[in-house]
């Protein structure tokens, strides 16, 4: 999703035993280049981003997980598996500038 999305910064910290969840939306999306092909290895990621209220939680939008995360073969292949922890730590631009739209013209979140 990082790659896509210049704004966003991930963790990279020391990743831990803890495993990388998605949620519904980004089922079968690769953690670092946001490809559908090939999940090859799981991802992992550090104690303090799973840790209270973000335990659980996707990887890449912080939403509710259902499944694992996985690298796809490519990502492991160029090691970029081997970077630190793949978390999204913050919203990004887009998602900030999108929250104050809605406060300021009133519109409600159905």
């Amino acid at each position: 999703m990082a790659k896509h999305h210049p704004d966003l910064v991930m963790c990279r910290k020391q990743p831990g035993v803890a495993i990388g969840r998605l949620c519904e939306k980004c089922d079968g999306l690769c953690v670092v280049c946001n490809s559908f092909v090939n999940p090859d290895k799981m991802v992992y990621i550090c104690d303090e981003c799973n840790y209270g209220s973000h335990e659980g939680r996707c990887v890449i939008c912080g939403n509710p997980g259902v499944t694992d995360a996985f690298y796809c073969r490519e990502c492991v292949q160029l090691e970029k598996d081997r970077d630190g922890c793949p978390k999204i730590v913050n919203l990004g631009a887009t998602k900030t500038d999108l929250f104050y739209e809605r406060k300021k013209y009133g519109f409600k979140k159905r």
